[in-house]
């Protein structure tokens, strides 16, 4: 069982900055490949962002990329998740997930375990 604590939401202009932060527990992160999820409201959940357990191999959203870095210390069993140049159609509850394995993957049925979310709010 693995247990994910996510941390680091908020309120935010657009255009600001917001880092996201997992603490994984429970098993050995270094067995873990992360995923970030979000969910707006009235809106099926959605990839983001996801690391795999070596960190060698990631990959992003389209709506996402060059704007947001996912990122993981597996000393400090996190995963991060640094948000620049936000804007409002970002605003959701982030999640974040985990799966054991090495494969890159982004659809939630994949991971078997899932924080609780933490609220990001980018006003216009």
């Amino acid at each position: 069982q693995v247990q994910l604590v996510e941390s680091g939401g908020g309120l935010v202009q657009a255009g600001g900055s917001l880092r996201l932060s997992c603490a994984a527990s429970g098993r050995t992160f270094s067995s873990l490949t992360m995923g970030w999820f979000r969910q707006a409201p009235g809106k099926p959940r959605e990839f983001v962002a996801v690391i795999n357990r070596s960190g060698g191999g990631i990959y992003y959203a389209d709506s996402v990329k060059g704007r947001f870095t996912i990122s993981r210390d597996n000393a400090k069993n996190t995963v991060y998740l640094q948000m620049n140049s936000l804007k409002p159609e970002d605003t959701a509850v982030y999640f974040c997930a985990a799966r054991v394995g090495l494969a890159v993957v982004t659809g939630a049925a994949e991971y078997a375990f899932w924080g609780q979310g933490t609220q990001v709010t980018v006003s216009s």
